[in-house]
């Protein structure tokens, strides 16, 4: 991995999609072991997994991992940070505010 260079590689996974009342979720496992780090991407090949309501659907498919550059990977651990933080400036109130 070079400090301005991105590297591309291909791998098998699996996509669960779950569509049930108690459960709204995707996830893509990487079947090769595989490991993303801060700022790599991941591009599952093939139109969009779709659950039909009540149902949960997998499906083996081929992702392309897209490495970070060193740069791209030192920066994602430097401001990964105050992205999170940004997330958890919320609160609940019970007063209703006007």
């Amino acid at each position: 991995m070079g400090l301005f260079t991105r590297e591309t590689e291909t791998a098998p996974c699996t996509v669960r999609v779950s569509h049930k009342f108690e459960e709204l979720s995707a996830h893509v496992r990487l079947n090769n072991g595989a490991i993303i780090h801060p700022g790599d991407e991941v591009l599952v090949q093939g139109p969009p997994v779709m659950a039909p309501f009540g149902e949960v659907v997998s499906e083996d498919r081929t992702a392309t991992i897209t490495r970070a550059s060193g740069l791209e990977r030192l920066w994602t651990r430097l401001t990964g940070d105050f992205e999170f933080i940004e997330l958890c400036e919320f609160s609940f109130t019970e007063e209703v505010r006007l």
